[in-house]
């Protein structure tokens, strides 16, 4: 966000770079599209054909499956900065950036490598 804060969502279903990673750069890749994405606060899934298996009723052959969609309450997080947002210990983070690209930060407390890594290119299969 322009004030260095980060607001985002928790995925909890393949949260892989070639997974998730190539679902956001084929996908959600306006910041109109990540803004909805967002909205829905998180997801038990960004791309899957059913909510909570069940046939989609959003019109979508494929979409996210929000924990909204069965009543829980999970909004959006808002961390103050890049920094405090990628402390909270999740494996992969991502972020989409000014330039309107994705990144990938593997927070993998064992990985001596640098943080940030490329996501695969390419759509998957659906």
């Amino acid at each position: 966000m322009k004030d260095g804060s980060v607001l985002s969502i928790y995925s909890h279903w393949d949260n892989f770079p070639e997974h998730n990673g190539r679902i956001l750069q084929t996908h959600y890749n306006t910041r109109e599209k990540v803004a909805e994405l967002i909205d829905l606060g998180d997801c038990s899934s960004i791309w899957t054909d059913t909510i909570w298996e069940q046939p989609r009723t959003d019109g979508r052959k494929y979409g996210p499956e929000p924990y909204s969609a069965r009543g829980e309450d999970c909004p959006p997080r808002l961390d103050k900065n890049l920094e405090e947002y990628l402390s909270d210990g999740e494996e992969y983070a991502y972020v989409y950036t000014k330039n309107n690209e994705w990144v990938c930060y593997n927070m993998n407390q064992f990985n001596d490598k640098e943080p940030e890594i490329e996501i695969p290119s390419g759509a998957l299969a659906v």
